[in-house]
């Protein structure tokens, strides 16, 4: 088994899904959480120049998303068949695109601009969760075919953070969503990892 280390900030974020794929397996990582002032430093040692980034026996790989679906493979959350991966990563995709519509005004500096997107957003995350929340619902209490993959923990590992840039609960009135979270915060390896990480702002 390779040794890992992930390479991200103080956070939990775009790394928190790599890191609940890690603790869900029980497979040992080296969290290394670095801060803002040595960034630069390490930015051009990254191979795209952004973090997350992952190191599997001095090897360098970076794009979250990727990593998560590789260690998905490994682990035995990313479907029994190529049909049943397309839906967990068309689920996945569509979970980032949450996080885009949120990112996009949380980080807009201009307020009148951040208005208009924050409104944008507000107008497209209902017609999105709902769906999701139905998606649940007809699958026995997760995303696909009634048993866990790792669109469930990307999902859950990303609530933190988007309900920190929405600035309230984003799955408050979304009953399977919310069941789906507490499953999945349930699970012994993923409930040893939330009470043993670092705390962090979000």
């Amino acid at each position: 088994m390779p040794l890992y280390k992930l390479t991200y900030f103080p956070i939990t974020a775009l790394a928190e899904p790599i890191r609940f794929l890690f603790s869900y397996a029980g497979t040992p990582f080296e969290d290394e959480r670095i801060n803002k002032d040595v960034w630069p430093e390490i930015k051009p040692l990254t191979p795209y120049g952004q973090l997350p980034m992952l190191v599997a026996d001095r090897k360098k790989v970076a794009q979250s998303t990727a990593i998560c679906r590789y260690l998905a493979k490994q682990y035995g959350l990313a479907g029994k068949d190529d049909w049943e991966a397309l839906h967990i990563d068309a689920t996945v995709d569509t979970i980032h695109d949450i996080r885009y519509k949120l990112a996009s005004f949380h980080y807009e500096e201009d307020e009148k601009v951040k208005a208009a997107k924050r409104k944008a957003a507000e107008e497209m995350l209902p017609f999105v969760l709902e769906r999701l929340d139905q998606q649940v619902k007809e699958n026995d209490g997760y995303f696909h075919n009634g048993t866990l993959s790792w669109a469930d923990l990307t999902f859950v590992a990303l609530l933190d953070y988007f309900n920190y840039m929405y600035k309230s609960d984003l799955i408050a009135n979304y009953e399977n969503l919310k069941l789906l979270e507490k499953k999945v915060l349930l699970l012994p390896n993923i409930k040893s990892w939330i009470e043993r990480r670092p705390v962090s702002e979000f």
